[in-house]
């Protein structure tokens, strides 16, 4: 028998013996795009849904007017007959009505919808799953310098605080909230949470979330499950939480922050039994399962503790305190260490390395500064961020806390001189062990704990001060990468302390907002 094809919008479909070709409207026998746009659990978010012929993509633009001004990440290809794409629709400010199109593309053509409207929601005023009020955070914007203007984006901030208040969300530069995530009463606060490649929010609540931007999740993982995964994989690890830090890998791999105790007697100067709180660092894969596994405990000697072994938090001696992660060209792995006031270089290999210590930065470290006194290293630092990494050479932004910083008389503060918090800029020789100091501005205040730090797409310096007043209350300067730095933008946040802040294009990958 002979075979017959049926054209049906675009489709050929053998059945029988002769041709038939169904007309169904449209550009090329297809009719147009159908939408549909709905409210989600989050009253910030909207949820698009396009139907349109197969291998279609789509993207949405949305504004408080009809000049729009924004847009998602495009989506797709869609599959199937019709093919259906769903877009979360994401940084739109509580209570005001948004215009909004979508653009479908496929291989032959494009369609623009006529415009529509949606109107978001308020701001909780509870905290989820409870009658407890919701705090929402103080925040004042201003711009000191007179004829700059701030680098595009918007902030993330990842709070600490208690479960009744806002701790993990964005602003724009006006300092509206456009999004955020409410983990509830009983998770913790989010240290960290991060924007993911593929346009998730990973969230470190003492479980480890990946969320959507409707707060949907997406995954949940517990130290139990790890824990589970280190015993059957041969680890001689516990961990007692997670904290601090996640790094999310091109493979999908998490590696994660978490905390590890060891009983010591008679350590010197510490008579009888200390609970010493270390580190351990872990390839976690997307269903818990840990392949790769690191103890500070097996590398690093635990009577060398610059800021002492002080109890944290009813947990053990803080030791270590390890506080970021950072993924590098080369495959391995950096770890800040706060307590040690060093940065460590982890022989990672992409899950293969044998986890020796490849070199420390900072005093006392493998490295020399090529100019200065001890008081020009990072002292209790934060938030490493790796601006460069072109072989041996590369450029890091350090917040330095500047904690028990050596002066020139080898005297840790305050002693001789009182403790002071700077942005820098490192250049890191790998090869001949240099360290050289850029750039950096002391904006005059003291920030004990917590911070992170940024070069934004025009050169000026961000970074956030967690506790510059000694208060619940976080200060975020945009600055002038210049030798006496000018402050382009300035956020204080009241109420709260911001362990990060910090730009970020817009909350979809490879979308620049202006």
């Amino acid at each position: 028998m002979r075979r017959r094809l049926v054209g049906w919008c675009g489709l050929l479909i053998g059945i029988s013996s002769a041709f038939i070709s169904l007309g169904c409207g449209g550009g090329g026998g297809w009719p147009n795009p159908t939408t549909n746009v709905a409210a989600t659990q989050n009253p910030l978010v909207a949820q698009y849904t396009i139907g349109s012929r197969p291998h279609s993509t789509a993207w949405v633009e949305f504004g408080e007017d009809t000049n729009y001004g924004r847009q998602t990440s495009i989506t797709g290809p869609s599959l199937g007959l019709p093919g259906t794409l769903t877009l979360l629709v994401a940084g739109m400010k509580p209570s005001t009505t948004y215009h909004m199109r979508a653009h479908v593309d496929w291989g032959s053509g494009s369609w623009v919808e006529p415009d529509r409207t949606f109107t978001t929601g308020a701001l909780p005023t509870v905290t989820a799953g409870t009658t407890s009020p919701l705090t929402q955070p103080r925040i004042v914007v201003s711009h000191p310098t007179p004829g700059l203007s701030p680098t595009s984006g918007v902030e993330l901030f990842n709070l600490v605080g208690t479960g009744t208040q806002l701790r993990a969300f964005v602003t724009d530069l006006q300092g509206n909230v456009i999004w955020y995530f409410d983990p509830g009463p009983n998770r913790g606060s989010p240290v960290p949470m991060k924007l993911m490649p593929n346009g998730h929010f990973v969230l470190d609540v003492g479980d480890l979330l990946e969320v959507d931007l409707a707060g949907n999740i997406l995954r949940d993982i517990y130290p139990s499950t790890v824990n589970q995964s280190l015993a059957a994989n041969g680890f001689p690890i516990t961990v007692t939480q997670f904290h601090h830090d996640i790094a999310v890998l091109p493979n999908g791999h998490w590696i994660v922050l978490g905390n590890q105790v060891k009983d010591f007697t008679n350590l010197p100067g510490f008579p009888g039994v200390t609970h010493v709180l270390g580190d351990v660092v872990l390839d976690i894969d997307p269903s818990g399962n840990v392949g790769w596994a690191w103890s500070g405990f097996d590398h690093l000697d635990v009577n060398r503790h610059p800021l002492g072994l002080a109890d944290f938090e009813g947990a053990g001696a803080d030791w270590t305190h390890s506080n970021a992660l950072v993924y590098t060209s080369d495959g391995n792995l950096l770890v800040s260490m706060r307590n040690q006031s060093w940065i460590l270089k982890l022989d990672y290999q992409n899950g293969a390395g044998a986890g020796d210590i490849l070199w420390k930065l900072g005093f006392e470290g493998d490295f020399q500064l090529s100019a200065g006194d001890s008081s020009q290293w990072f002292f209790a630092q934060h938030f490493p961020n790796l601006l460069a990494d072109n072989g041996s050479q590369s450029t890091l932004a350090i917040w330095d806390n500047g904690d028990n910083r050596i002066d020139s008389a080898d005297q840790p503060c305050p002693i001789d001189l009182a403790c002071y918090s700077r942005a820098t800029i490192f250049k890191v020789d790998q090869d001949t062990k240099v360290a050289t100091l850029v750039w950096q501005d002391a904006p005059g205040h003291y920030s004990f704990w917590g911070g992170s730090i940024g070069v934004l797409s025009n050169g000026d310096v961000e970074f956030d001060q967690t506790i510059p007043f000694g208060t619940q209350a976080s200060r975020i300067m945009e600055v002038t990468q210049t030798d006496t730095p000018q402050t382009v933008w300035q956020l204080d946040l009241t109420g709260e302390n911001a362990y990060r802040g910090y730009r970020i294009p817009s909350l979809y990958p490879g979308v620049t907002w202006k």
